[in-house]
């Protein structure tokens, strides 16, 4: 298998859209983005949410049929190479997580659900990549269920937000039947104008000099437009305006027939439009510009630089940024946090000298911040960071790993029960260990040698080896290891045990 930190392997991004499953195949080489395949199914996932906010068994099983392709198409990629990301879809199913139990098995991947700020700094990376430009931007990504709106400039995001309203919720809820008349337009454009109104201050066009609008939306209504010679591809409140007058004038959606229109978005192009129309007469926007970029390339990218940082001394990952942001922000004691780190990944390459890196670095950044909850209560805290880690807005983090590194620092301290689970994985098993035997080793605060604990495994259960002159030097912290060992004894699926 190739070396998995050659920074021009082909990369693949999964996109589970609320409207649309998306494959994207390609390598960035020397600066430029290369596309070599790209798939793309209409699963309407979205449309599957039901009253209940559940998905339908017949919605998992188009997604799921959907997931088998791609992977058949992901054979002999390796799993640094893929990074299969979820919207706003499973954000609000409460079944997610038996969904993503099946659709994970389908893929032969592992799928990260990310919030609505990490999806928008996302697309902002696709955007900038393939639409580099220096002048201060507004980048509009109307989805299935979510809206993002991204001022940059650059290759930065300045300011990135998502609103739960996309063009498949809309269109169920003021277009579920079909039909298309003006009132529904003018309810669509209240119900959009009520989710977006808060940003309409922060988005204005004072702060911005073009707007671009990425992703499927934008692009059919850019089309269409386009097709009928209304207008050379750009989005103009004129243009919006006889694209509603053309809808009402079919009267329903099976009967929209527009040059550029592909039959399977019709059902959605009125929601979709009703959202552009409340974006242009709201927020100053008299050109959207199509984009050339989008969620699923700026996940290739944000891919890349993480292997390609990988190789450099020293390595760029949006997520430690925003570590050391955390830490700044919760006056986390830096040190503390070092030497706990530094003992915990020795432990931990005694235990598991073959887990892939992602491992080691959750573990080492639930190291960095296992005390970030002291800054609300010295009072269990470790139960404060956990739940800090879960909801805390983390560029470059997806949900699902704040939830994994959240667990870890949960299962820092006190019973094992609340993590019991969780401890159903072996790798979380370890790190909790490894992190646990680090606090312990340094619960006095002050410098330790990282070497004087070696852990090994034996059978099911884990050794703890220190030496006789090191145990007499600290009994505090010896005691402190016998009443962890008795924990694990309790309630843990392993032991621990300590020399005799």
């Amino acid at each position: 298998m190739a070396d998995i930190t050659t920074p021009d392997l082909p990369l693949a991004a999964v996109d589970m859209g609320s409207n649309s499953f998306r494959l994207e195949i390609a390598q960035v080489q020397r600066g430029r983005y290369r596309r070599s395949d790209y798939y793309k199914d209409m699963v309407r996932l979205g449309a599957g949410l039901d009253d209940q906010g559940l998905l339908t068994e017949e919605a998992v099983q188009r997604g799921l049929d959907c997931l088998r392709r791609f992977a058949a198409r992901l054979t002999g990629f390796a799993p640094a190479q893929v990074r299969a990301v979820a919207t706003q879809t499973l954000r609000e199913a409460r079944n997610r997580d038996a969904f993503l139990l099946r659709a994970q098995e389908a893929l032969g991947h592992t799928i990260e659900v990310i919030s609505g700020r990490e999806e928008a700094r996302l697309i902002y990376a696709g955007v900038a990549q393939l639409q580099p430009a220096d002048e201060p931007r507004l980048v509009v990504d109307i989805g299935g269920r979510s809206t993002e709106l991204i001022l940059g400039r650059g290759r930065t995001p300045v300011r990135a937000e998502s609103f739960a309203v996309g063009c498949v919720s809309l269109s169920l809820r003021f277009f579920g039947d079909g039909r298309i008349d003006a009132e529904a337009f003018r309810a669509a454009r209240v119900a959009a104008g009520a989710e977006l109104e808060e940003a309409m201050e922060p988005f204005s066009s004072r702060h911005w000099q073009q707007a671009l609008g990425s992703s499927g939306t934008a692009g059919a209504v850019s089309q269409i437009l386009a097709a009928s010679g209304v207008s050379d591809g750009r989005i103009t409140p004129e243009g919006l305006a006889w694209l509603e007058q053309r809808c009402i004038a079919a009267g329903h959606v099976d009967r929209l027939e527009l040059p550029g229109l592909k039959p399977e978005r019709r059902a959605v192009i009125p929601g979709g439009l009703a959202i552009l129309q409340t974006l242009a007469e709201n927020f100053g926007i008299a050109t959207l510009w199509p984009a050339k970029g989008a969620l699923r390339q700026g996940v290739v990218v944000d891919l890349h630089e993480r292997l390609a940082g990988l190789k450099r001394s020293h390595p760029s990952d949006m997520r430690d940024a925003s570590v050391h942001e955390l830490q700044r922000r919760f006056d986390v004691d830096v040190r503390q946090a070092r030497r706990v780190a530094t003992v915990a990944l020795a432990l931990f390459d005694g235990v598991m000298p073959q887990a892939d890196a992602e491992a080691r670095r959750e573990l080492g950044w639930a190291c960095d911040l296992h005390e970030i909850g002291l800054m609300v209560s010295h009072h269990d805290h470790h139960r404060h960071s956990a739940y800090l880690l879960a909801h805390v807005d983390a560029p470059g983090f997806s949900q699902s790993q704040q939830r994994r590194v959240g667990q870890l620092v949960l299962g820092q301290r006190g019973g094992l029960r609340k993590i019991e689970d969780a401890l159903a994985s072996e790798l979380l098993g370890w790190q909790v260990m490894c992190l646990r035997l680090a606090s312990i080793k340094c619960h006095a605060r002050a410098d330790v040698d990282a070497r004087a604990l070696a852990l090994r495994v034996r059978g099911r259960d884990a050794v703890l080896d220190y030496n006789a002159a090191w145990a007499k030097a600290h009994p505090r912290t010896v005691f402190l290891l016998e009443e962890e060992a008795q924990t694990w004894a309790r309630s843990g699926p392993r032991k621990l045990l300590l020399p005799r």
